[in-house]
């Protein structure tokens, strides 16, 4: 079977998030007006991605939102997805046009959907304004793989990431800044912190995050007293609870994968699920 050509990209906005302006590119190859988005690097992650595309395109780093639905349509005879996410300007450099985007354009929605080439793309907009755009990220990461418990010699909780886990902690050091979180919270295991020591070695610990713990029906309030773009580490034991308490959804992780929750106050808003 064919491989599925995969692309990432956002719908970058700014000003009002109740009448927000959003940023198109032209290509000069395509005589075309549509979004920021690329082709995966090999071994990239969807979310940095996206954030690179956007940097590459527009000079625009890019603060990501919701996930918005992916597009699909066939390229060369070869099917391909586009996932897109919004996203807020975080930081805005000067536009320089080269051999792939001549020009960028901030426009309104509706002047936006007018210009845009693709009806997919203008269905991107609806979705965009459908739910509230200022919303919180709250991420939520099993920890990387570990090896075996049964051959560790030592305590458990000092059980480290393997090559593995290295990895996947690599990935996950790739995809935080596109939320910049501003607490890393973890589980006192070794496993955990190292899991997010690869972004930040700022990271504080709370044993109600352990998988040891005998006060776990308490860690939901814990997490949910992050009112900040937030990291937590954690364990598959604990993770599942936390994630149905605060948004009603039945999650459970790979090791290594993460959970996406966009909230606004103590609301969750929407669910997004990951791999590394």
């Amino acid at each position: 079977m064919t491989e599925i050509l995969r692309a990432a990209g956002a719908v970058v906005w700014r000003g009002d998030d109740t009448d927000p302006e959003v940023a198109l590119i032209r290509r000069e190859r395509y005589d075309d007006w549509t979004f920021p988005k690329g082709k995966l690097k090999t071994g990239e992650h969807l979310i940095a991605a996206a954030l690179r595309e956007v940097r590459e395109e527009t000079g625009i780093t890019a603060r990501l939102g919701r996930a918005l639905p992916p597009t699909h349509y066939l390229a060369g005879g070869r099917l391909k997805r586009v996932d897109y996410w919004a996203a807020q300007v975080a930081e805005e450099a000067p536009f320089v046009p080269d051999d792939e985007v001549d020009e960028m354009a901030w426009l309104p929605v509706g002047e936006a959907r007018a210009r845009l080439t693709y009806p997919w793309d203008a269905a991107l907009l609806r979705a965009l304004t459908a739910l509230p755009l200022r919303t919180v990220p709250l991420v939520l990461v099993r920890h990387g793989s570990a090896g075996s418990r049964q051959t560790w010699q030592g305590p458990d909780d000092q059980r480290p990431l393997d090559a593995e886990g290295l990895a996947q902690a690599a990935t996950i050091a790739q995809v935080l800044p596109a939320y910049r979180p501003e607490a890393l919270l973890s589980s006192p295991s070794r496993r955990c912190v190292q899991t997010l020591e690869a972004y930040s070695a700022d990271i504080v610990t709370d044993a109600l995050l352990s998988e040891e713990s005998q006060d776990q029906d308490k860690t939901p309030a814990l997490v949910n007293a992050l009112t900040v773009p937030a990291a937590v580490s954690s364990h598959g034991k604990v993770l599942p609870h936390v994630i149905s308490t605060l948004s009603g959804a039945d999650v459970h992780l790979r090791k290594g994968a993460f959970v996406l929750l966009h909230r606004i106050g103590a609301r969750t808003v929407s669910v997004e699920r990951y791999p590394t």
